[in-house]
């Protein structure tokens, strides 16, 4: 069929494409309205497009389609991928090596894996303190709102604290209930004269 006064032909619907709405990619023009991914239907631009031989995609879909396969190959640096694609009409398995069954159970746990168990627990209330919480005191790790005094409950800090039998203590409170008796140390103020 000749093509009386129109422009080129849309490589998405085929209908005429007139230059005030044509977008041209690989020598083909396009109709703005259909210059979408062909796998994932979103919109495209010349910074978005992908094309591979009379095909466009998103650079996502391309790459899932085209791009290079296996473990370390993803959408960016130090990513693993475990998309198929099939949500998108993809299909990847037919283009490379089956995909070897995964194990069901892990066979080495991985390091953040120990660390959560590892996890320090707090000696005032026994749940565990993570780093961005974390205070040591008496050689233990405490939550920044347990890391008070055992007697008068008040927020200790590196300069007033004390330890002792694994509790810890303000100075005040430590040197009255722990430090030495008598004339002239903590608490005794008068002497009571006898007559």
């Amino acid at each position: 069929m000749p093509n009386w006064g129109g422009g080129a032909k849309c490589g998405a619907c085929e209908k005429t494409v007139y230059h005030a709405e044509e977008i041209q990619c690989n020598g083909r023009s396009f109709h703005k309205s259909c210059f979408l991914c062909m796998a994932c239907r979103k919109a495209l631009d010349s910074t978005t497009v992908a094309a591979h031989e009379s095909e466009i995609y998103c650079k996502t879909c391309y790459g899932r389609k085209y791009g290079p396969k296996g473990v370390g190959f993803g959408q960016g640096a130090g990513c693993l991928s475990t998309d198929t694609g099939d949500h998108l009409g993809l299909n990847l398995q037919q283009q490379g090596s089956p995909k070897p069954p995964r194990p069901s159970t892990p066979t080495n746990a991985s390091k953040f894996a120990k660390k959560m168990v590892d996890v320090d627990k707090c000696p005032r209330c026994g749940k565990s303190v993570y780093a961005a919480e974390k205070i040591m005191g008496g050689g233990k790790p405490w939550h920044k709102t347990c890391f008070r005094c055992a007697i008068c409950g008040k927020s200790l800090e590196s300069t007033n604290v004390t330890d002792k039998d694994g509790e810890l203590y303000c100075k005040v409170c430590y040197a009255k209930n722990f430090g030495p008796k008598g004339i002239g140390f903590g608490g005794l103020t008068q002497v009571e004269k006898k007559e």
